[in-house]
Order: structure tokens, then C-alpha cells, then sequence
């Protein structure tokens, strides 16, 4: 069983952020949603929960994103909208950036079908009643 929220505002993210971070197993989360459902802006908080100093934005052209945060490690953030193939997936060092220590948050993880690892945390964003329900898994 995992973790289910209802956001009603914004300025709920932050305590749901460190909720997840608390419960996550693993340093890789994927997120499933439909676009413009927030996942990028729930990825700020998160990134703002492990002290990320860099401007965190959307990677939708450049397909990963580096941030540092103030211990000086890195967070790296995907977004698989745009890739055509597996193989663009590989060309960009996935694998380096994957099986590193450090987080990683990926969006549109189905266009990397079959490139996750067997271990990860899976957000669920969707709307519910006109408000935005986040739940999450540790899957293994």
C-alpha cells in the first residue's frame, strides 16, 4: 500500500514532498500524468526538499536537466516527452545517470519502457473532483 494525497493548493507540495521523500525506497521516482497535470512544478518541491540550489525547469528539449544542491551532489531530472526511441533514451548516458546515487526524476517514463530499473518510486498525478490527487509507490 502507498501514499495517496488530494492538493488543494499549491502550497501543499512542500509537506508532500518530504512525506515522499521519507517513504521513497529508492533514489529513482518516474511520474505518470497527463501533460500540464503539474509534474514538473511537484518536481520543484521535491528538488527544493534535497536543498537544490539551480533553477529547476523543465528538461523537455534538452532531455535531462543537472541540478546541484548545497552539499554539492547532483539531482537529475528527465523528460522523455520528445524522445522517438530507446536509443535516443541511451544516447544522452542514461545508464551514467541512472545507476548513479543520486536522484533521479523522470518524466514520461513509458517512452523508456523496459529501461527502469526494477526498483523505483512511481508518482501517480491526476485530476480527481477538479483537484489534483498525487499517490505513490515503492515498487521493487
Amino acid at each position: 500500500m502507498g501514499l495517496s494525497f488530494l492538493v488543494n493548493d499549491e502550497r501543499e507540495l512542500s509537506n508532500i514532498a518530504i512525506k515522499i521523500l521519507s517513504y521513497s525506497k529508492s533514489n529513482i521516482f518516474v511520474f505518470y500524468g497527463d501533460m500540464g497535470i503539474g509534474k514538473t512544478t511537484f518536481i520543484k518541491y521535491l528538488c527544493s526538499s534535497l536543498n537544490v540550489i539551480d533553477i529547476v525547469s523543465s528538461p523537455t528539449f534538452s532531455i535531462v536537466n543537472e541540478y546541484k544542491t548545497t552539499e554539492d551532489s547532483s539531482v537529475f531530472h528527465f523528460d522523455f516527452y520528445r524522445t522517438l526511441n530507446k536509443d535516443e533514451v541511451f544516447d544522452i548516458g542514461y545508464e551514467e545517470y541512472i545507476f548513479s546515487s543520486s536522484f533521479c526524476f523522470i518524466e514520461w517514463p513509458e517512452k523508456a519502457h523496459g529501461l527502469l530499473p526494477s526498483s523505483f518510486v512511481k508518482v501517480d498525478m491526476f485530476l480527481e473532483n477538479s483537484l489534483r490527487r498525487i499517490t505513490v509507490e515503492n515498487i521493487n
